[in-house]
């Protein structure tokens, strides 16, 4: 059975997307810990990170470094901070969390509710981020 991040890859179910290229795909955390909080996610469903091939990785990384700078250029933080847990979703990702402090990035603090107007703006600004700058 193909995972919800499978689904969401192949269009099945919508996300509110900031980018995608020929292996990977950006969209917004649907329970964020903060306002431009995102995945990163391969288009290859392998359940643990450290199962991907090293270029694939690698890749995933300099994929994520565009979507980070991208959202600390548009969100109010300090930081873009990082977090792999991988027991969530059995599909590897990554997570993009804005942060101000340690405890931004906390996962068992409770998640934003936010409208889906609030989404797709946040997720728009996002997108202009990237189509406005140089990441190479």
């Amino acid at each position: 059975m193909a995972t919800i991040f499978t689904r969401i890859i192949q269009g099945e179910i919508p996300c509110y997307k900031i980018a995608e290229d020929d292996s990977f795909i950006a969209f917004l955390d649907i329970n964020p810990l903060s306002k431009g909080h995102t995945l990163v996610v391969p288009k290859v469903e392998i359940d643990y990170i450290f199962d991907l091939e090293e270029d694939l990785l690698g890749d995933m990384m300099k994929f994520a470094k565009k979507i980070a700078l991208a959202i600390d250029s548009t969100m109010d933080c300090k930081r873009v901070g990082i977090a792999v847990l991988g027991l969530e979703v059995p599909h590897a990702h990554i997570h993009l969390c804005p942060i101000n402090d340690l405890y931004d990035i906390e996962f068992s603090k409770p998640k934003l509710k936010l409208a889906s107007e609030e989404f797709e703006a946040i997720a728009e600004k996002i997108r202009m981020a990237l189509s406005g700058r140089d990441f190479s």
